[in-house]
């Protein structure tokens, strides 16, 4: 046998086994449980704007990151088969697939499709659904959002570190206007630039995707002019009855320090993490929200929490919050009268009091900074499922002082001190017709009834239901009247 040929046999011996073993390699499968998948996009967004029954097709890129193939167990759509969503992967349509695989640093094409009515009443303002993707014991997941009903939808453009992602709806030196023609839906953070200001008239409905809010940046101005009949709505964009009463479903309404008074009248703000955030960046500059006849409820963080702030706030419901119902922190002056804070938190076990007044802050290397504080709560209502639901915690370095005027309390405090505690009930269950649904009227038992002062009352003189009170005032927001006259 030749030398050539016994050479020949060897390379093509080699090559051979080069070629199995490319092909072993190619068929290896990558079972790491700490592989994850890439995609092109976390939500698929459907903003075409449909006039009749229409549909919109966007593109999916599923990518695999690691050097040998994957197979995803199963990708499939949450909403099976009533999901008004379809997908297409790779050529095939359907609502599950199994075991698809995507090769080393190769990628997957998903198209899906939605169908919607914008006409269909019964729809949501946002249609939902998710695509999952089980992949070696992980499941990731896609979000698909399509607008279901006519509304304007304000979705945000600029993401830049440590910030939220938002867009300035009112820029600097820009009115804005927000009408109730149509409902308001925002992605992200609506933001009033310095400046700027933001008029929010009767009737207007505003829902928050998770994780958005409103934000009136320094120098901006915010003007929330609902009435007892058409009250403007702060709520979350999931309609469906299993998110009526939610908390946590959106971020909050921040404000921070204002040339000029930012108001908030007749609103209805429920279901976020913080109702109201007031605080003060950089500067004092008036500061003054005037925050009457709304009612802040279902929040899984604060209902009002403020840092070096002016509020006056009058016929005020502030109810069922996963931290403080008010909290009141560094400083500021407060004012609030026939206001009903009631907390009877059930979602899990609340550890801090519903109210909490306080004005320092110790830093880091341990310097505490103190700042003056004044609060008075008059004709008011402060009771909620702990034994104490106020909390004063001041330092003496700056002055502080709070006043309790015709207040019913539970505390476990002394309240003798007269100049503090004026005319006060202690630990009398104000009897609210119905805490468990958020119904904070009085029922016909109730201590609060005829428990308030006149005085108070002429200057509150209708509760938030538009009732007299100028006869013989209750405590809280509410009037209570006799079955007969109601």
């Amino acid at each position: 046998m030749s030398r050539h040929f016994l050479n020949v046999v060897l390379l093509s011996f080699v090559m051979v086994l080069l070629a199995v073993s490319s092909c072993k390699k190619d068929d290896i499968i990558d079972t790491s449980p700490s592989l994850k998948l890439n995609f092109s996009a976390d939500t698929l967004i459907f903003d075409t704007v449909f006039s009749t029954i229409g549909s919109a097709t966007q593109v999916l890129k599923v990518y695999n990151p690691s050097d040998k193939k994957v197979k995803i167990s199963r990708i499939y759509l949450a909403g099976g088969g009533v999901s008004r969503y379809a997908m297409n992967v790779d050529g095939v349509a359907g609502t599950s697939f199994d075991d698809v695989e995507i090769g080393g640093n190769d990628s997957l094409w998903v198209f899906v499709r939605v169908t919607i009515n914008p006409g269909d009443g019964d729809l949501p303002f946002i249609v939902t659904d998710s695509i999952f993707f089980e992949t070696n014991g992980n499941e990731q997941d896609v979000d698909l959002v399509a607008w279901g009903q006519n509304a304007r939808f304000i979705l945000w453009d600029t993401d830049r570190p440590n910030l939220p992602k938002y867009k300035i709806v009112a820029g600097e030196g820009v009115d804005t206007t927000w009408t109730n023609d149509l409902p308001i839906v925002i992605y992200g953070y609506a933001v009033v630039d310095s400046t700027g200001s933001l008029t929010i008239n009767a009737g207007t409905k505003i829902y928050f995707h998770k994780g958005s809010g409103l934000w009136i940046y320094k120098g901006g101005s915010l003007k929330v002019m609902g009435t007892m009949d058409e009250p403007v709505l702060f709520d979350s964009d999931r309609l469906e009855s299993f998110y009526s009463d939610l908390p946590g479903q959106w971020d909050r309404i921040w404000l921070n320090e204002g040339s000029v008074n930012n108001e908030i009248n007749y609103a209805v703000i429920r279901n976020g993490f913080i109702g109201i955030q007031a605080e003060t960046l950089q500067e004092y500059m008036g500061n003054q929200l005037n925050l009457t006849n709304t009612i802040i409820e279902n929040m899984s963080g604060a209902g009002v929490l403020t840092r070096y702030y002016l509020i006056a706030s009058y016929n005020c419901v502030i109810a069922n919050c996963g931290q403080y119902a008010v909290a009141l922190t560094l400083g500021g002056s407060y004012d609030f009268r026939q206001t009903t804070i009631a907390n009877y938190w059930n979602y899990n076990y609340r550890q801090t009091p519903s109210v909490l007044l306080n004005n320092y802050v110790v830093d880091q290397q341990g310097v505490t900074y103190a700042y003056p504080f004044s609060a008075n709560f008059a004709n008011t209502i402060i009771y909620g499922n702990q034994q104490n639901e106020f909390l004063i915690d001041k330092n003496d370095g700056e002055e502080f002082t709070s006043i309790f005027d015709h207040c019913l309390l539970r505390t476990q405090e002394d309240i003798s001190n007269g100049d503090m505690y004026i005319n006060c009930l202690k630990n009398q269950d104000p009897k609210f017709v119905d805490y468990a649904t958020n119904n904070y009227e009085l029922d016909t038992l109730s201590p609060a009834i005829d428990a308030g002062s006149i005085e108070i009352a002429n200057t509150v003189p209708v509760d938030i239901k538009g009732v007299s009170r100028t006869e013989s005032p209750d405590l809280g927001a509410y009037e209570w009247v006799p079955a007969g006259k109601k």
